[in-house]
């Protein structure tokens, strides 16, 4: 069974969101606190994490931080009341996945959730190589010269999308609704965090190997440029 934990210090939201939620076939954990959410996600492994960041005992965004290191394969969703950009930024950049802004529709939640699952389960293809990268959908490893970057799990999503089209230029909407959800709701600031943090990674292991770049291309989208031969 699928296992999701949820983050949530009002009880009458984190009722509403356990009982709907158990109610969709899911396993819940719901917790009211950071520090308690903490030691669930050392405890149990979770598929996704649905995060409060106005929590009594830690700050959202550190228990971001510290669910994201301990729970590395699960997708983490925020949702606040927060809506300022910056907040939507320092979310993303402390790990999460996506982020949803209160209220928010049930049935929109569970679509991203759906959706966010269908994503993360493995597809049974051949690795990909883009010059001295290889990105191995099955195992859904990425690797340069054999050693292992590590993307969360939308990183690693928004690569092979754009590793499927090599030297092609991809709308913004595109990138959306192939890699967060067919019907997307909100602000595509999630899309350029996730772009920066894989440029990143991927400058980390550029010192004398052939890798891809992310060029942007203002008003349309992003392409991945392969590297030159040679």
């Amino acid at each position: 069974m699928t296992r999701l934990l949820v983050v949530e210090d009002d009880e009458t939201i984190g009722e509403t969101l356990a009982s709907s939620l158990r109610g969709h076939g899911y396993e819940v954990d719901w917790r009211r606190g950071g520090r308690p959410a903490l030691d669930a996600a050392v405890a149990t492994a979770f598929d996704l994490v649905l995060l409060d960041l106005g929590l009594p005992d830690l700050d959202g965004t550190e228990v971001c931080r510290r669910l994201r290191a301990a729970q590395p394969g699960a997708v983490v969703v925020i949702l606040t009341a927060r809506t300022a950009e910056m907040d939507v930024v320092v979310g993303l950049e402390a790990g999460a996945d996506d982020y949803l802004t209160k209220p928010v529709r049930l049935a929109e939640l569970h679509a991203r959730i759906r959706a966010h699952l269908r994503r993360g389960a493995p597809v049974a293809t051949a690795p990909t190589p883009v010059g001295d990268l290889v990105i191995d959908r099955s195992g859904r490893r990425v690797t340069v010269f054999g050693r292992e970057l590590a993307l969360r799990a939308k990183e690693f999503d928004l690569l092979a999308r754009l590793a499927a089209e090599p030297g092609v230029a991809i709308r913004r909407d595109t990138l959306m609704t192939d890699v967060w959800d067919a019907q997307w709701f909100g602000s595509t600031k999630t899309l350029d965090v996730h772009v920066a943090a894989l440029r990143r990674r991927l400058a980390e292991v550029s010192d004398g190997a052939r890798v891809p770049q992310i060029v942007t291309l203002r008003g349309h989208g992003y392409r991945l440029e392969p590297p030159a031969a040679g």
